[in-house]
This record gives structure tokens, sequence and C-alpha cells, in this order.
């Protein structure tokens, strides 16, 4: 199972750089949005009610993905069981995006520097902000910061619980990784203070973000060889309104010295020193994001493998604990032999287990 989990992650991965997103047409995730889309309106009866139908959207749609993700990997596995670990890979990888993530986060910071513009309008792909009036410096910091709390929405949100349960099920693994872009996405699209329907959405996610966020701060900490970046962020990782995005980004920040600014809102990293990154800051922070990825992979991997070897241990030991109580030395295997020698006695043997007097079965 292992090998199977660890081909099926290593699949998935080289999808999303080898081909990167698919169509919005084919994207389950883009199918999940317009159906968000389209109960995101106003249900009457106020606030009150506008909330309650938004608990049942934060756990009804979830769950509803996650549910169709999994059974698609469990009918493909009847049919066969390649097939279903190709499923299992098709749903990380429309769980995850990292390509278009870095190469649009690129594209934002080359462009402030020949065409604002043209920055600007690509800016609003990555963050919801108004960028028509953001200097180059401000809208460079919108997609260092973008790609810091995207490389933990989008990426090792769904990527870590995925290798957690793969050796033990893919179908499982599938679902808790839709489950998560599921809850996401209502984030994105409804966890809005202005949307009373989104209220329970944004709850939701930021629970299910607490650990990612947090274990991507430790990713890019890694990726910029500064661990003392994870205790310099602490300052400023509660200052962003999120409990959870100001962790990726104030630890990217303190790793490249370079100060983050969402004007009117934040300010992460304003020490004696920092500016507002450079085009050389950004694509110094962009590196960091996508090595800060590869950290990612290998605790993923190396997850996998220790969630492997802790199922063979246990298993090993039930089976011995089984082995032990019908009599049988784990030292000394049952063969033919031993049964037809004095040394393996079925009646002492039984002796162990079941008064005489209850008589044979």
């Amino acid at each position: 199972m292992l090998v199977t989990a660890l081909a099926v992650l290593a699949l998935a991965f080289s999808l999303d750089l080898a081909v990167g997103e698919p169509p919005n047409r084919v994207h389950p995730v883009a199918w999940f949005g317009r159906l968000v889309g389209a109960l995101d309106r106003d249900w009457g009866g106020g606030q009150r009610r506008q909330r309650q139908i938004g608990v049942a959207i934060a756990v009804v749609l979830p769950l509803w993905l996650a549910a169709v993700a999994g059974a698609a990997v469990f009918a493909a596995t009847l049919v066969a069981p390649v097939l279903g670990a190709l499923t299992a890979a098709l749903v990380l990888y429309c769980s995850t995006s990292l390509r278009l993530l870095l190469g649009l986060s690129g594209s934002v910071i080359a462009a402030t520097e020949t065409d604002l513009e043209r920055a600007r309008e690509r800016l609003r792909g990555l963050a919801g902000r108004d960028a028509a009036e953001l200097s180059p410096a401000h809208v460079r910091s919108a997609a260092v910061e973008s790609a810091a709390e995207n490389l933990s929405d989008g990426f090792v949100a769904a990527s870590i619980p995925f290798a957690v349960l793969a050796p033990v099920s893919l179908p499982a693994a599938a679902g808790v990784a839709a489950w998560v872009k599921g809850v996401n996405t209502l984030d994105s699209m409804l966890g809005y203070r202005s949307k009373p329907i989104g209220t329970a959405s944004a709850r939701l996610d930021d629970l299910v973000m607490w650990v990612p966020a947090r274990l991507t701060a430790v990713c890019l900490a890694i990726a910029a060889a500064d661990p003392g970046a994870l205790s310099r962020a602490r300052r400023w990782a509660r200052v962003p309104s999120s409990p959870n995005s100001g962790w990726p980004m104030a630890t990217l920040a303190c790793a490249r010295s370079i100060r983050l600014e969402k004007p009117g809102a934040y300010v992460l990293d304003d020490r004696p020193g920092t500016s507002l990154p450079t085009v050389r800051d950004g694509e110094r922070a962009l590196a960091t994001v996508r090595i800060g990825a590869v950290v990612a992979v290998a605790i993923a991997v190396t997850l996998a493998i220790v969630i492997t070897a802790t199922l063979a241990t246990v298993s090993a030991a039930i089976v011995g604990d089984a082995v032990s109580v019908v009599g049988f030395s784990s030292a000394e295997p049952v063969t033919l032999e031993r049964l037809a020698s004095s040394s393996f006695d079925l009646a002492e043997t039984r002796s162990n287990y079941l008064p005489p007097e209850k008589g044979w079965i």
C-alpha cells in the first residue's frame, strides 16, 4: 500500500507541475464553484435565516464533494486497483494548485516593472483587494502575501491529510482532500463580513486551516534556511484579521527581511531596515515558496512512510497476540512437522482455553 500511496502522490504533483490547472469547463472545483454561486443569494428572512442556511451549506456541500470523490475512487478500485490509484491521483491533482500560483505570482511581480496596469489586473486572480490605487511595491507585496497564504490553502492543506490516509484507504484520502478543497472554496466565495450566509463557512475554514497554516510557516522557514524566522514571525502572525493567514505571510516576510503591507489593514515585519519588496525581493520570496512546497512534499512522503510502518507494527502486534492466545509461539511457527511431533499437542492446547467438563466441540 505504501508504494501505491507514494505513486499516487508523485503522479498528482507531477500532473500539477507538468500540466497546471485543468480548464474550467472540466475542472471539478469550477463545477463546485458554480453550485456555490447558485446558492449565494438572499434567501429572505433576515440575517439569522441567512446564517442558518449558511450552516447547512458549510456542512453539506463539502461532505457531498468528499462523498463523490471517495465513491469515485472506490468504484474505480473495484474495476481495477490501478484505475483506483489513478482516480485518487486525479482527485488530489484537482484539489491542489502550485504551478498556477507560482506562475501567476511571478507574472504579477515581473509586470510591476514594465506594465503596472497589467500587474494590477492580474493581481485580481490572486488577492481579493482593490488594486486600482496600489503602487508597484504594494502590488508586489500582495503577490508575495498571496503566494505564501495560498501555499497553505491550495497545496499543504489537502496534500498532508491525503498522505496520512493514503496508506490506509485511497477512497478516504481522496474524500478528505476534496472535503478540504470544498471548505476552502466556500470560504473564498462566501466568507466575507458582508455575507451572513458565509459566516459558518469562514469559521469552518478557520478551524480546518489552523494546522496547515502553521505547518506551511515551518516549511517556509526550512526553505529559507532560517528556523529563527518562525519565532520572529510570532510578533506579526496575529496582526491580520485571519487567525491563520498571518503565519505563512509573516514567516516569509521575516525569512526574507521584507515588509509586507495591505494598506489600511496590516503591516508585517516593519522592523527598521525592512522595506516593501523590490522585483528581486519578490523573485527570492517566490523561490522560497517553491522550495517550501518541496519541503511540504517531503513531509507528506515521510508521514505516509511513518503511517505505513506504524500500521505494520500494530498489525504484527495484534497477530502476535492472537497467536499467543491459542498457544502458538511466534518463535516456533506451526508446520506439518510440528503438528506430527509431540511438541504440538492439540489436546493440551485445548485444555489451555476450554475447561474439560465442557466436552469436545
